[in-house]
């Protein structure tokens, strides 16, 4: 997949400030106010950023954590994961795999069947209902 690459002006310009600070500079809305934290639209869910289409309404499940939680990303080479061992924890970032947006981070906690928690801030979502969803037997487990 190829890479999309701004500089901080053009990211600034593109996103609100709140989207900025969660994307750019891996920061975290707070629990319970993000947009799509209860939402139960069907759809898909892309990369504010760059429009990539990374998680399937269908694989969204209610965490009680305050934040849009999925249990799989539409394909794995849609989501990147790094090692982040900010705030004295270490966790597994989630990054948009076109354009490095942070997403969010992902725990081992979620349901079956992949027991894993893609822990995501509605500032770095974007919910498209327009597009017809792939067939269920397509998705990620």
């Amino acid at each position: 997949m190829e890479k999309i690459v701004k500089t901080d002006e053009e990211w600034r310009r593109q996103l609100t400030p709140e989207q900025y600070q969660v994307t750019r500079k891996k920061g975290t809305e707070r629990a319970w106010t993000g947009e799509y934290c209860e939402a139960h639209d069907p759809g898909l869910y892309a990369c504010v950023c760059c429009g990539l289409e990374l998680f399937d309404s269908r694989k969204k499940f209610e965490s009680g954590t305050g934040w849009p939680s999925f249990n799989a990303p539409i394909a794995p080479d849609r989501v990147d994961e790094e090692r982040d061992v900010s705030y004295g924890m270490v966790r597994t970032e989630a990054l948009c795999a076109r354009c490095d947006a942070h997403l969010g981070h992902v725990f081992p906690d979620g349901p079956p069947p992949t027991g894993l928690r893609y822990c995501l801030n509605s500032a770095a979502l974007r919910l498209v209902t327009d597009k017809k969803m792939p067939e269920a037997s397509t998705q990620n487990s």
